[in-house]
């Protein structure tokens, strides 16, 4: 991990900038912290770290005040990363389709999401086994928020993943609810009723899908941005449960 810059936000929280390869992210850690803290990786949608930063930082602060280490990298083919052909490509059909009110069918989301999880889950884990060899960073580890099937899959793969909370947002394959059968650690679902670019009914048997036995669906009125605060502190407790 090559740090390129570091600096102390104004509550203490220290926060690094780095690469792994050509891979950008952000790490940051709790001021206090006397010992290895639990780790959040902190999902996030495809727009890249540069537009997703103040969001980010808020979460990462939210969590270091609850005595958590947070990280996240920038997902293939955003930002600053090489374009990719193939998904700029899906997400011009994307925007076409919407922008002529027409429904938005299997075969282009598997084309928008199967190849973004099949790279980026890798990437994460490799950057997981960065975080967890830094001496101020322990497990155990939880994955919050990001796009849905880039969660289902790392909890699905990865032992190392013991909490997860999700944000139902995002399009869903039908592959990934074979998938979400996989899925057995607590999870904490966040689900926006109202949410325009969201099927509520794919949500609900996603979650419905999931083998977890620990499993809460938290529905609030309102569009895609309209999660309450109120949702965020029940998540935020759910991972001190769960990592504590």
């Amino acid at each position: 991990m090559h740090v390129t810059s570091e600096q102390r936000l104004d509550d203490g929280v220290r926060e690094r900038a780095f690469t792994l390869g050509d891979i950008p992210g952000f790490l940051w850690t709790p001021a206090s912290a006397s010992a290895p803290v639990p780790l959040i990786l902190l999902g996030h949608p495809t727009l890249g770290l540069a537009r997703m930063y103040p969001r980010l930082a808020a979460r990462a602060r939210h969590c270091a005040a609850q005595g958590f280490a947070t990280a996240t990298v920038e997902l293939p083919g955003c930002g600053d990363r090489p374009r990719w052909p193939a998904m700029e490509q899906a997400r011009a059909e994307l925007r076409r389709t919407l922008q002529a009110g027409e429904p938005v069918g299997d075969e282009l989301v598997d084309a928008l999401i199967l190849p973004l999880v099949d790279k980026a889950v890798p990437e994460w884990q490799t950057a997981l086994d960065t975080f967890l060899a830094l001496p101020e960073v322990g497990g155990p580890v939880g994955y919050s928020g990001g796009v849905i099937s880039i969660g289902i899959r790392l909890a699905a793969v990865d032992p190392r993943i013991a909490a997860a909370g999700l944000f139902a947002g995002s399009y869903v394959p039908r592959a990934m609810f074979e998938e979400a059968r996989k899925v057995t650690i607590p999870l904490y679902v966040l689900l926006q009723w109202d949410d325009e670019g969201n099927d509520r009914q794919a949500a609900l048997d996603l979650f419905d899908a999931f083998g977890s036995t620990e499993k809460t669906l938290e529905a609030n009125m309102g569009g895609h941005t309209g999660v309450p605060q109120f949702a965020g502190e029940a998540a935020a407790q759910f991972f001190t449960r769960h990592l504590k």
